[in-house]
């Protein structure tokens, strides 16, 4: 197993084969989730902290599963009643929790690089669970890994990211670690809702949802993010779901086998149909959800033992 990232702070720094190794052992931590007895110790002895800036039901609650499972002391930080509200810095509080000796520091923030910013500052480990429009690097390897369970494979694969593109840090993920495996990756939704320059990126770029869809093994809706909307991005969510909604008709036209995903939480009636959601047969959404603890799982456990082989170090 290969893995030699001190940080998991987005997808862009993971090599492909480091990419496998995470997965390879997610795929393990998933057989463990489905038994009786759930636990691990490999992370005994040593401290979690959740801090989450941003409201979160599956990302947190998966990384506080994650890290119980493994063994690790855990403690969710309500920000919201935090220093920073009073007026602390981001780095006095990085600074402030440097101090408690943490081994592993989950974070999720508004802003674009206020992640990586406080891993400058920490002597412990720092996963990214979303920055702003940045990154959301365990998303993508949990529908990385929902993939390759579903397809057998995770390469030379069609599939198409629909919807809002513009302010999605899971579509920004996901396209760069589909890249890095080989896939054809096509973006799908209204031109408002597509960022300046995204033809660069080595993807195709459609606004019509039959011609985006028309054979692709794997279709990915995502949420509209009114909450980073400073405009009137789309006229109506009625007009929008007639045009890039997924529903039986627009599916239609993907391969038989087309498996369906999104990343949560979901608008049924804007992004999607509900019937479609619901559809055992071609919807992967709940696996997805149940493959994010063994992903999380995974990032902490390889995270982990590249801390302990490294020596102390102090920040300077």
């Amino acid at each position: 197993m290969r893995f030699d990232q001190r940080h998991l702070l987005g997808i862009e720094s993971l090599r492909p084969d480091e990419i496998t190794t995470l997965l390879d052992l997610a795929d393990r931590y998933a057989t463990l989730n489905r038994s009786r007895q759930k636990r691990s110790g490999i992370l005994s002895g040593l401290t979690q902290i959740n801090m989450f800036f941003e409201n979160s039901t599956r990302t947190q609650a998966s990384f506080e599963l994650a890290g119980k499972r493994l063994g690790a002391d855990v403690m969710s930080m309500a920000m919201g009643a935090s220093s920073i509200k009073k007026g602390e810095t981001l780095i006095d509080t990085a600074l402030t929790l440097n101090a408690m000796h943490p081994d592993l520091l989950v974070v999720r923030h508004p802003n674009s690089g206020a992640v990586d910013l406080l891993a400058q500052k920490v002597n412990c480990a720092v996963v990214n669970a979303g920055d702003g429009r940045h990154e959301h690097p365990t998303q993508a390897l949990l529908d990385a890994l929902t993939i390759r369970r579903a397809k057998g494979r995770l390469h030379r694969l069609t599939v198409a990211i629909c919807g809002d593109i513009a302010h999605s840090r899971v579509a920004r993920s996901n396209l760069l670690l589909l890249h890095k495996m080989e896939n054809r990756v096509r973006l799908v939704g209204p031109p408002t809702l597509m960022p300046a320059g995204i033809e660069d990126f080595g993807v195709e770029v459609y606004h019509d949802m039959e011609e985006g869809l028309r054979d692709a093994d794997v279709v990915m809706m995502l949420r509209l993010q009114r909450e980073r909307m400073d405009g009137g991005f789309i006229p109506s969510e009625r007009e929008y779901f007639y045009r890039y909604g997924l529903d039986a008709e627009k599916l239609s036209v993907a391969k038989p086998d087309a498996i369906v995903m999104h990343p949560g939480p979901m608008n049924r009636g804007v992004e999607i149909d509900g019937t479609i959601a619901d559809d055992i047969n071609r919807s992967v959404i709940q696996e997805q959800v149940e493959m994010g603890v063994a992903v999380r799982m995974a990032a902490l456990d390889l995270l982990a033992r590249n801390l302990r082989a490294r020596p102390t170090e102090l920040t300077a």
